[in-house]
């Protein structure tokens, strides 16, 4: 069977302006679950990019001192109301986790773990360059027009374009692309 027969439909929407709220909701209620094991909380992924067409779920990056250390944190995040979705111990540690409504997907790591600066580099380049915002929502429609075996195939695909966009923004220059 090929992508196209069956398969899942991968829906994108435009930019909502409520997606910085949701997150700061989120945001606020991890913090307060979790005080100081909570080092970081950031809204990553595409509905933390104004204008970007995504999945209507946002993405917040968890930075706690051990992701692999669940009895120190998922006690807690279940008390908010977060429900552990996803483990996975062979890539960085990480952890998933989703409140009910599963309008969120809160990605644990733990410190110093190298996919954080990636994340934010990526983030924070699609924020600020017009050119690499417009060449990731092209990719990203046009990949989401097609059916995939599941979402991780969807992602698959579009991770040569996020290399190359966190690659232009790592380097001093831009001439080099």
């Amino acid at each position: 069977m090929s992508m196209m027969e069956g398969g899942k439909q991968i829906r994108l929407v435009e930019y909502d302006l409520s997606w910085p709220d949701q997150f700061a909701t989120h945001a606020a209620a991890i913090g307060a679950a979790l005080g100081d094991l909570a080092l970081q909380i950031e809204h990553i992924g595409s509905t933390s990019v104004p204008g970007l067409v995504a999945k209507d779920k946002v993405d917040i990056l968890l930075v706690v001192p051990s992701s692999a250390d669940e009895p120190a944190y998922l006690f807690l995040m279940e008390a908010a109301g977060y429900h552990l979705r996803l483990r996975e111990p062979h890539w960085h540690q990480h952890r998933l986790f989703s409140p009910p409504e599963r309008n969120a997907n809160i990605h644990v790591v733990s410190r110093g773990c190298s996919e954080i600066s990636r994340w934010l580099t990526f983030r924070d380049r699609l924020r600020s360059n017009p050119a690499d915002r417009d060449l990731y929502a092209t990719t990203k429609s046009e990949l989401a027009s097609r059916r995939w075996r599941d979402t991780d195939a969807y992602a698959e695909a579009k991770s040569e374009v996020i290399e190359r966009i966190i690659k232009w923004a790592q380097s001093e220059n831009d001439g080099d692309r």
